[in-house]
């Protein structure tokens, strides 16, 4: 517990010395850091060089400071002290190339720091490097172990190493020595020189070239090897031949017989090889004799003699198809007569590496099971050669193609069809016919493809049954057709002809256009159209020659011309001749105008009438009007006349009113006025009445009266009202008659 408390003040007397240092070193400053390179910046090698780094301090307090020094090359720390003086000295003994470089210092006090100016360092000349060789006396083939060192060089160097001037290798090394291991196969004296260079700092250069040193490479003539055949003469297919490999200096070397790239043979002391040898024996034999990289041979070229050919197989007819029968011939001819005789070559048959059969001929049917790879094989005297593999497969027969149409047939339009049969061996031939004869021919020699011909147009459906198509294999004696061709054609529409069930149609009434075609395939769409206008919901899809469209209630502002349009799948649409529709009025309407028309004629006759009356005799006194109108039943279909007489008078009858001008009264009573005396209703004329004597005008005894009439007539072809126009004229004209009679 003690100790624990004795602790405790310690860490408490710390962080309170702490915390007053804190507040005491508050006013330092660094001012300045100097650096400096003595005796000077660019030295010769092996000098000494001293690097002193120098800090200039402002403080509030006089107090010791700890300075914390770090000396840095090439922005990388080399170097770094921490003191209580303002000065660091870094000395570089006997410096070298290494050495060269950028330096700069930077202090640290407390949280202050500083860096100084930066200063290069350059150190000229490089040390003589010095070579050392293991052995100076080497044989043939060994390796040569040489040193190369510069003892007082520091840093990563590359060696380089000479072989009588020629650079041989070089060696990188983080020290200034290396030991490696050169390698030579010349029969002479060798001189080995080495140099090195300074790794970070390449402008220093090449250091100069080492001592010479001088090794001497001995011959191996003891480790070349003889070989020797046996027997010596000629060689025949069959024979053994002993081959002899010996090397007179066996320890430590390793001795090969090869032929070629083949080793036959390998051993470390003089052997023997025993073959039976074959006409593909024939060449250079090798025995090689080594000793490290050292290498000696001798050669011996043998000849071997065929005892017989190497065998042929040959099939008879060279392609068959399957149920054709075939033959399979092995033969080889006899080379050496005096060693054997043709019947003592013996021949098998092999099919995929099974023997079939042990003559030289053999016969079979093609089909699928005799399909592979066959070879045969020749024998005597110990030797077999075999054939060359022949590959037997046969062909399979053409089946009978199809014929079909690649894309949609249309009357008088271009369409391909393609011809492909289901089985048949590569290549077929296609041949396109029409009514059996030949039009295009194709070849197709990948299973992927099929045969395509372009046909021109046909001018009617049933001639596409005209098409064949014919398949062959190459070598086969026959051939297959196919079927006639077979696709739905397209027959493309006719130009339509609009036919509306009449031209000229009542307003309010329906109208039926019909649009007929004289051919076409189903479906057809028919389009009609109103001074090139679609018409709504006019488009119609029938399976039939015609269509029809209604318009309802037709309208005068719908008369004009129509035509309608026809299209199928052949995308060919054509367009009928435009026929003109005119639209009459409805017949409410034709009547209304006709009583318009009455009323306004009888209007103008009787404003004509008052017109006329008025300037005949602008100056009479007295007028008398006198309008007749006296029923009758006039014939059935005349046409209604209206006569209307104006009678004037000199005088005024007494006690009488004048009928008003201009009056048109289709009743059978007519009267001036209904009250002036209604006893007088069914009177048919009014006469006229004496003239009073008290008058101021004199009168005589007699006085005729005067009259004068006037006549208009109108004529109105309307049935029904002519009847009492034309007995009101009959019935004037009697009247007139009577009143002139007296006169």
């Amino acid at each position: 517990m003690s100790m624990c408390l004795l602790w405790l003040g310690l860490l408490r007397i710390s962080l309170s010395a702490l915390w007053q240092a804190a507040d005491m070193h508050a006013a330092v400053t660094i001012d300045q850091v100097t650096l400096t390179v003595l005796p000077a910046n660019n030295v010769e090698s092996g000098t000494d060089v001293i690097l002193r780094c120098e800090a200039s301090v402002s403080q509030s307090l006089p107090q010791p400071l700890t300075y914390s020094f770090r000396l840095l090359q090439d922005d990388q720390v080399m170097y770094s002290k921490n003191i209580s003086a303002s000065v660091m000295e870094r000395s570089l003994s006997s410096a070298r190339v290494s050495n060269s470089g950028r330096y700069q210092c930077s202090v640290h006090i407390y949280d202050k720091h500083k860096t100084s100016n930066i200063l290069s360092l350059s150190v000229t000349g490089l040390q003589i490097p010095m070579l050392k060789v293991k052995s100076d006396i080497m044989s043939e083939g060994e390796d040569i172990i040489a040193t190369c060192s510069a003892p007082e060089e520091t840093g990563s160097l590359i060696f380089y190493f000479y072989e009588n001037d020629l650079d041989v290798k070089r060696v990188l090394s983080t020290s200034n020595s290396v030991t490696t291991t050169l390698t030579t196969q010349k029969l002479t004296e060798i001189y080995l020189q080495c140099a090195y260079m300074v790794i970070m700092h390449p402008y220093a250069g090449f250091s100069n070239k080492s001592n010479m040193v001088k090794v001497i490479v001995r011959d191996l003539d003891a480790i070349t090897p003889q070989i020797s055949f046996s027997p010596k003469g000629n060689v025949v297919e069959g024979d053994r031949v002993q081959i002899t490999c010996k090397v007179q200096y066996p320890p430590d070397i390793e001795l090969y017989l090869t032929k070629g790239n083949t080793v036959l043979h390998e051993s470390h002391t003089t052997f023997t090889k025993s073959l039976v040898v074959r006409a593909e024996d024939s060449g250079d034999y090798v025995c090689k004799a080594e000793k490290g990289s050292v290498q000696k041979k001798a050669v011996y070229p043998l000849h071997v003699a065929e005892l017989f050919s190497k065998p042929i197989l040959r099939m008879s007819p060279d392609q068959v198809f399957e149920g054709d029968r075939f033959t399979l011939t092995c033969s080889s001819n006899v080379i050496s007569s005096v060693k054997i005789g043709k019947a003592d070559i013996k021949y098998v048959l092999l099919k995929d590496g099974r023997r079939i059969s042990a003559v030289a001929k053999y016969e079979d049917t093609a089909s699928p099971a005799t399909n592979g790879q066959y070879y045969c094989m020749a024998m005597a005297k110990e030797v077999n050669k075999t054939s060359s593999p022949h590959d037997v497969k046969a062909k399979v027969p053409v089946s009978a193609p199809v014929l079909r149409a690649v894309n949609t047939v249309i009357v008088g339009k271009p369409f391909r069809v393609s011809c492909e049969a289901e089985n048949g061996t590569l290549p077929i031939t296609y041949t396109l016919l029409k009514t059996r004869a030949p039009v295009a021919y194709r070849t197709v020699v990948e299973a992927a493809n099929r045969a395509i011909f372009n046909i021109t147009s046909i001018s009617f459906p049933e001639e596409i049954y005209t098409f064949t198509c014919q398949a062959f294999n190459r070598g086969s004696s026959f051939s297959r057709t196919s079927e006639p061709l077979r696709a739905p054609v397209i027959v493309p529409v006719s130009r339509p002809v609009l036919e509306p069930k009449e031209v000229t149609v009542t307003e309010g009434s329906d109208l039926i256009l019909i649009c007929r075609v004289q051919q076409g395939t189903y479906p057809i769409t028919f389009t009609w159209y109103h001074n090139r206008v679609m018409l709504l919901s006019s488009i119609q899809e029938v399976r039939s020659l015609e269509g029809r469209h209604v318009v309802k209630v037709i309208e005068r502002d719908q008369r004009g011309d129509y035509y309608c349009e026809a299209s199928n799948y052949a995308s060919e649409t054509k367009k009928s001749y435009p026929v003109r529709i005119g639209v009459s009025l409805a017949l409410w309407k034709k009547a209304l105008i006709g009583v318009f028309c009455i009323l306004l004629l009888v209007a103008i006759v009787l404003v004509l009438t008052v017109f006329f009356k008025k300037m005949s005799h602008p100056h009479r006194k007295k007028q008398a009007t006198e309008l007749s109108v006296k029923p009758s039943r006039p014939k059935s279909g005349d046409p209604m006349r209206i006569s209307l007489t104006l009678d004037i008078e000199d005088n005024t009858a007494i006690n009488g009113t004048p009928c008003v001008m201009g009056r048109n009264v289709w009743s059978e009573n007519v009267s001036c006025s209904e009250s002036d005396n209604p006893a007088d209703e069914d009177s048919e004329l009014v006469q006229p009445q004496e003239v009073d004597p008290s008058r101021e005008v004199p009168v005589t005894q007699s006085i005729e009266p005067e009259y004068s009439v006037q006549h208009t007539e109108v004529q109105v072809s309307t049935p029904g009202v002519s009847e009492q126009a034309e007995g009101a004229a009959l019935e004037y004209a009697q009247l007139n008659n009577s009143e002139q009679e007296p006169a």
